[in-house]
């Protein structure tokens, strides 16, 4: 427990240091692959999710998804990359191959599905090489270059916004 805490310390003056260097210019290229990165502490209907933005027009294959989970239980399977604190090192490096292929994938749009300020979230969307990142509005405003105010639980509402304004600004 003490470990975390120190760890949690560590991460969070990492992820302050990463997003005072962040280049928050956003590309204006069209939207074909989707990266999704999910906290299943809180929210367990990322199928439903990815559904929803398929129904959108976005094709199933060019969606990538990284789930994180705060304690990852011993007999729980999960059939998709998934990273817990456990595979961050105190430093921010990651000791996972698929993870490191996610953050390293330059993704069109990079949906970051959390409304907590977790060290590890944060850090992997820093890492990432998105060229545009949308989140919620209670995470930290450096982190995205678009932001959407509403509740997690009402994923529906997050994609028909999203896709709206997608629309808007001529990525879709």
């Amino acid at each position: 427990m003490f470990y975390n805490i120190i760890k949690n310390f560590f991460l969070k003056k990492n992820v302050t240091k990463k997003l005072t260097a962040l280049n928050t210019f956003a590309s204006n290229d069209k939207v074909l692959t989707v990266g999704v990165l999910v906290d299943e502490t809180y929210f367990n209907e990322t199928s439903q999710l990815v559904e929803r933005i398929v129904s959108q027009g976005i094709q199933a294959s060019n969606i990538s998804i990284l789930i994180y989970k705060d304690k990852i239980k011993k007999k729980e399977t999960i059939t998709e990359p998934f990273l817990s604190l456990k595979n961050i090192s105190i430093s921010g490096e990651i000791d996972k191959k698929e993870v490191n292929d996610f953050i390293e994938t330059p993704f069109d749009l990079l949906i970051n599905y959390y409304d907590v300020n977790k060290s590890g979230l944060l850090l992997l969307s820093t890492k990432s090489k998105a060229k545009f990142k949308v989140g919620f509005d209670t995470v930290d405003k450096r982190v995205n270059h678009f932001i959407i105010k509403t509740l997690v639980e009402d994923f529906n509402e997050f994609v028909l916004e999203l896709f709206k304004y997608l629309k808007i600004l001529n990525k879709i």
